[in-house]
């Protein structure tokens, strides 16, 4: 069904019917009119043609967003719900895609057509040249596109939970991070920022550096006890989480005689008990920052002045 199937029913012009749909400005029809054209166009099952509209004006308004190959985690899906709900009011759409070093599908920046391609981490040259090529506009991280400073990425909360640690007067600490090796790479940032956060402490020093996972964290925990560790910077909640639960099962005491502090406050952090002290983070302003500088790079308009605050806040809870 078209716009010219709706015209013919109706004893319109395609052209005054074609005004209708598109809500086209500046155009003397009247309510009315109006009206009969919508109705008959529902009436009929008129939808349009998206491929046809993007032709026509040379626009998808689809953003997509190409994301690290990482678990999908709190943040992410707050950073993304945030940047969709920002984009469809402006009415576009955002489409994710993670590529894979071995992945054979078509990338989506060649099928989609998509109007803006963003990106949270630089990309490799051949995908950044493919996507200048494709058109699209590229928002991608030291490629001069897109501003904003490695620690909006919140590398800093690791500078939190140390500082939040040795206030409460633990001077032994250790640092848990995942297993996962997608997340190597970002779990060393935040050691080395939690390592740099003790080096002018004569007193305090980071004991152990280690990956925790259900499996091993009940010796790991045992361990870093029994060597006199007194604290835990966990890369994340969950890893926390994993602490929290070993440490209980062999009865050593929360926070007494270790005191723990995740990352990114997640739901999880204030429902276990004890509740884990964490750092929350804005990553939905990083969502919605993305989002509006997208926008303005595809109509023309003025760019946010600013982007989300890059300061982290310690939640203080139960495990400290």
């Amino acid at each position: 069904m078209t716009a010219a199937d709706v015209a013919r029913s109706l004893g319109l012009s395609r052209a005054t019917v074609g005004f209708v749909l598109n809500s086209t400005p500046g155009q003397s029809i009247s309510e009315a009119t109006k009206r009969r054209v919508l109705d008959e166009a529902q009436q009929l099952g008129y939808r349009p043609h998206t491929a046809a509209r993007a032709l026509a004006s040379g626009r998808s308004r689809i953003v997509l967003l190409v994301l690290p190959d990482w678990p999908l985690g709190h943040s992410m899906r707050a950073n993304i719900d945030e940047a969709s709900l920002t984009l469809d009011r402006a009415g576009y759409s955002l489409v994710t895609t993670s590529p894979h070093p071995d992945g054979q599908a078509v990338p989506l920046w060649e099928s989609l057509n998509p109007d803006v391609v963003l990106s949270l981490t630089p990309l490799p040259d051949d995908h950044y040249a493919a996507i200048a090529s494709s058109g699209a506009i590229a928002l991608v991280p030291d490629r001069g596109s897109l501003e904003f400073e490695q620690n909006q990425l919140f590398a800093d909360g690791s500078r939190v939970q140390v500082e939040h640690l040795l206030a409460q007067g633990r001077r032994r600490i250790v640092f848990a991070g995942p297993d996962d090796q997608r997340l190597a790479g970002l779990a060393e940032q935040r050691r080395q920022v939690a390592a740099a956060t003790l080096r002018d402490r004569a007193d305090a020093d980071l004991v152990a550096v280690a990956t925790v996972n259900a499996g091993n964290a009940r010796d790991s925990v045992r361990g870093w006890v029994v060597a006199g560790a007194d604290s835990v910077v966990a890369y994340n909640d969950d890893v926390a989480a994993i602490v929290v639960a070993a440490a209980l099962r062999q009865g050593i005491a929360i926070p007494d005689q270790l005191a723990i502090v995740g990352h990114d406050d997640t739901p999880l952090a204030s429902l276990l008990v004890p509740a884990v002290s964490s750092v929350r983070v804005d990553a939905a302003g990083l969502g919605r920052y993305l989002a509006l500088v997208a926008v303005a790079a595809v109509e023309g308009g003025t760019p946010p002045s600013a982007g989300p605050s890059a300061e982290v806040q310690l939640v203080r809870r139960e495990t400290t």
